[in-house]
């Protein structure tokens, strides 16, 4: 596939750029014309960072995964002998998880969020760590994030609110989305609802308004966080409009073709892993989750003959351990496939990949059990130093969510906490 782009803008515009309306100021997000081009000579440190999240429902068997040997020399187990060629790309991290999380498979929506939900703990969920990042970094994409699955519509990335956002498992829907311009027609339609929005959010502020004045101080304070999230919506929706009229980003590549076989688990995650790497190579987006759910089925690869689901729930039977193993080495490699894609594509003068943080992982360390310690966790790219084994205690987990701060550091938010956190990873460094 040719990975040169051409974006086609014909006039670059003022990053400080203003909308004025009636007592209204607003900063325009940073708009496909108003993006400097990465030539040759740009200065890289001004290079987007981004992050991609993939998470599994099933879990990936830790005795297959984690090296014995903790630190830089150790031996790459059966599941990193596919990806060693990248070991200086990724750090693996054992021995962590998100505090006071359990549920099994419930935990499945607390893989980003860290928050205890579906266990004895939270009854509500909290804002999932792509959404955070988006809110405050992702305004100078056409989507702040993507939400994507290999089949179905359930994901990880929770809003402000804790709702649940639906996951796109179609790829050719996705392209459409990404690089297929919309008729004008369309565009007016899109411009319609908007302006609706913008009214319905009007009159919705107008009616608290009134209310403001006969509330408690606990209403108050209600209150204002609602405004705070009416606020943000008005600017997503300005933004929506703004990019209606921008063009979309051309790309030397067809859009692809669905898999209609929902049990190729991994030739599902590969189609979709190509679709986020244009998404990335085009700045349509810089946070993305793309959840690999899992397959009641049987897998079309060579020596696996019973249901992925049936195998991670193995009873430490040796006969689906040896299935399970093929299935997940397979996933892995094409991870590594991902990775490999990322680092071979130039942003001026760093690859993709030193661009972006690139996390694999689930909330089952060991789905035959459901157990939701020792976290599977693969991490890359993003300008860490990799190439390590962070091997914490199995027994006294390490929190995950350090990770998730180090993460916004890395990406320049003054963070210093998320939810469970203690600060950031130890022995994670850029």
């Amino acid at each position: 596939m040719n990975k040169k782009v051409d974006f086609n803008f014909q006039k670059r515009m003022n990053r400080r750029a203003i909308l004025r309306g009636t007592g209204v100021s607003l900063a325009l997000p940073l708009l496909g014309a108003m993006k400097p081009s990465y030539a040759k000579g740009a200065d890289a440190r001004n290079a987007p960072k981004r992050f991609v999240a993939m998470t599994l429902g099933l879990g990936l068997h830790g005795p297959n995964l984690n090296p014995t040997e903790a630190g830089r020399n150790y031996k790459p187990s059966r599941y990193l002998k596919p990806i060693n060629d990248l070991r200086d790309k990724f750090t693996i991290i054992s021995g962590s998880s998100h505090p006071g999380v359990g549920g099994g498979h419930r935990a499945e929506a607390s893989i980003l969020t860290a928050n205890p939900v579906g266990s004895s703990g939270r009854a509500s969920n909290s804002i999932s760590i792509d959404q955070h990042l988006a809110k405050h970094l992702g305004g100078e994409t056409r989507f702040p994030s993507l939400i994507l699955s290999s089949s179905g519509s359930n994901s990880p990335s929770y809003t402000e609110n804790g709702a649940m956002i639906p996951a796109e498992d179609s790829p050719s829907a996705l392209f459409k989305r990404l690089f297929i311009n919309d008729s004008k027609r369309e565009r007016e339609r899109q411009a319609k609802r908007v302006q609706e929005g913008r009214s319905i959010m009007d009159l919705v502020q107008e009616d608290a308004k009134r209310l403001e004045r006969e509330l408690g101080k606990g209403d108050r304070q209600r209150l204002d966080a609602y405004y705070s999230s009416v606020r943000d919506l008005e600017k997503r929706l300005a933004a929506s409009q703004d990019w209606a009229n921008e063009p979309k980003p051309k790309v030397d590549a067809k859009k692809p073709v669905d898999i209609g076989n929902r049990n190729d688990f991994v030739g599902r995650q590969a189609l979709m892993s190509d679709m986020i790497r244009l998404a990335l190579q085009t700045d349509s987006s810089r946070f993305i989750v793309y959840h690999l759910g899992g397959s009641g089925g049987v897998l079309p690869i060579e020596g696996v003959r019973e249901a992925y689901h049936s195998l991670s729930h193995h009873g430490r039977d040796e006969q689906k351990l040896e299935q399970l193993a093929i299935i997940e080495q397979t996933i892995i490699a094409s991870w590594g496939k991902f990775l490999r894609s990322l680092n071979e594509i130039d942003e001026n003068g760093e690859s993709l990949l030193d661009q972006t943080s690139v996390m694999l992982t689930s909330n089952l360390g060991n789905a035959s059990n459901h157990s939701n310690k020792n976290m599977p966790v693969l991490f890359a790219g993003g300008g860490f130093k990799h190439g390590q084994h962070l091997a914490f205690d199995q027994k006294r987990n390490y929190p995950l969510p350090n990770l998730f701060v180090s993460l916004m550091q890395n990406m320049g938010m003054e963070s210093e906490q998320f939810i469970g956190s203690t600060g950031t990873m130890r022995g994670l460094e850029t």
